[in-house]
């Protein structure tokens, strides 16, 4: 397989996405994601502890040259304001536009660049080369924040960023406005029971199941995951047939290798035995931003809200 994108799904689907379109990916130990807590040892000041995937870790002051190798993770720290604090972020960190986008990789960690930015704080989600080790030997603080795997585990990263960046109330009212806009969306959505759906990360294919973070997006509307009964559901990143496919005849096809792979709906009519699904017939397949379909960041709202409205459209047929 040929590179898919990052992110999505810790462990497991870090090593089919390295090996899949052309974006980034995860991790390829797979060891599942770890739940976070974070905790302020006094009050709203420093130091803080915060809890990681690399045990308790304590900053001594309000960092302001933070490193974050980590696209997910970069969209966060924007997001709950910590954004000024950012001076380096990796090659794989396109959003927000202004994030201080480098050469720095994730995926291949060269630690003696990553001093060279003199950070007081990096961030990362894959432990790949055992970089927090080698980081931690040179006194760099380091949150290994892996692929969240529940939608609880995004919200938890957010707030462990918040606090060991001193805006935790941001990162409050982030992860507050993400739970409210998703039950808005979801309130309205009953038309989506009774509705199957297949969400490709990749034409090799491979899928997800209701049991992941997207997955459980997609369960806010009531829709009905294929990838659930297949042969190796279990590991929640199952890859599927052709015949598995054409057989459960999905309703709606979300396409999350969109720009990697430009998989779009012509392709699929190329498949064999894809041209007669349901889904391309009735014109429902949903091109998502790959961006956005394989980050736990606050952005999950907009693939939230695309999903939602194709169960809205389908639904008023």
């Amino acid at each position: 397989m040929r590179p898919v994108r990052k992110a999505l799904a810790g462990a497991l689907l870090g090593t089919l996405l390295l090996a899949g379109c052309g974006q980034t990916g995860t991790t390829a130990n797979p060891a599942p994601a770890t739940s976070q807590t974070a905790t302020a040892e006094t009050g709203a000041g420093f130091p803080v502890t915060v809890e990681a995937a690399n045990g308790k870790v304590t900053i001594e002051k309000k960092p302001e040259r933070i490193v974050s190798l980590s696209s997910v993770h970069t969209e966060s720290l924007f997001a709950i304001g910590a954004g000024p604090q950012v001076i380096a972020v990796d090659d794989q960190s396109n959003y927000p536009p202004e994030a201080p986008r480098t050469e720095l990789s994730g995926f291949k960690p060269n630690v003696e660049a990553i001093v060279a930015q003199k950070p007081d704080l990096v961030v990362v989600s894959d432990d790949i080369d055992h970089v927090v080790a080698e980081l931690t030997k040179v006194n760099v603080p380091v949150l290994h924040e892996p692929a969240a795997e529940t939608l609880d585990e995004a919200y938890q990263e957010i707030l462990d960023l918040g606090t060991a960046t001193g805006n935790l109330a941001k990162a409050e009212e982030v992860v507050d406005g993400m739970k409210t806009a998703l039950d808005e969306l979801a309130a309205g959505a009953a038309a989506g029971k009774g509705l199957t759906y297949y969400h490709e990360l990749d034409e090799t294919p491979y899928s997800l199941t209701s049991k992941t973070f997207i997955g459980q997006i997609y369960a806010l509307f009531g829709l009905t995951n294929i990838a659930d009964e297949a042969p190796d559901a279990a590991g929640g990143y199952p890859k599927l047939s052709a015949e598995f496919i054409a057989q459960a005849d999905p309703d709606l096809i979300f396409l999350a290798d969109v720009k990697c792979c430009r998989q779009n709906k012509e392709t699929l009519a190329q498949r064999p035995g894809w041209k007669n699904l349901t889904a391309v017939k009735k014109d429902r397949v949903i091109e998502l931003d790959d961006d956005i379909a394989s980050r736990w960041g606050p952005r999950v709202v907009d693939l939230a809200k695309a999903i939602g409205d194709a169960v809205a459209k389908t639904a008023s047929e």
